[in-house]
């Protein structure tokens, strides 16, 4: 009893983990304009940012993040999507922006995930205690990581749905005006050939 109430606390322990350190936004960048956040955390932290663009433009947007010292960890140019994973080297402010500066004039809207791991535990003294449940939370961990990837996967097609029904659906109204387009021009071209038929037999009658 006392084992199975241990193993329900670890459970809820590494969901409210999952639950409080996997933050989802969804962002719009204006034109010229760049967007930036930041995470403090300790070394040897994983960190991992995964972004996608759900509308603007040609869906690309430039990326990078930046560490403590402000050196520079990843940099990506017009980008539509991306998942880049790393441990900190130090602990500080970790910041990641969002740039939109290449565009003139369209808004980009960003969908992105921010996923901080757990900070090294440094209390040596409890290793010979925890050393039984290693293998428990290696299972919890990974079921935590597969509940993860499979929030960020529905999320992420979600968003790739809205944008290739909005895709079918601008072809699809392009298709339509060409079509009423080319059936203007050849009503008119129709009218024009009758009208100048009519015009010739006319002038042959007279002469």
């Amino acid at each position: 009893m006392f084992y199975s109430g241990k193993l329900l606390w670890i459970v809820s322990l590494y969901l409210s983990t999952l639950l409080s350190l996997t933050n989802c936004y969804t962002i719009t960048v204006d034109a010229h304009a760049e967007e930036c956040f930041f995470e403090n955390v300790e070394a040897d932290t994983k960190i991992g940012l995964t972004f996608e663009i759900a509308e603007g433009g040609f869906l690309d947007i430039d990326v990078k993040i930046t560490g403590p010292n402000g050196e520079v960890i990843y940099r990506g140019d017009r980008e539509t999507s991306g998942m880049y994973t790393f441990s900190a080297t130090t602990s500080g402010r970790y910041t990641y922006c969002f740039s939109n500066q290449m565009s003139t004039m369209t808004p980009k809207v960003v969908m992105f995930n921010l996923e901080v791991g757990d900070a090294p535990n440094k209390n040596t003294g409890e290793k010979e205690e925890e050393a039984n449940h290693n293998k428990l939370e290696d299972m919890i961990k990974e079921l935590s990581t597969t509940l993860k990837t499979v929030k960020h996967e529905q999320e992420y097609m979600q968003v790739r749905d809205r944008i290739h029904r909005e895709i079918n659906e601008s072809t699809n109204s392009r298709v339509v005006m060409w079509s009423i387009f080319e059936a203007s021009v050849l009503l008119v071209m129709t009218l024009g050939q009758v009208y100048y038929l009519k015009r010739f037999f006319e002038v042959q009658r007279v002469v």
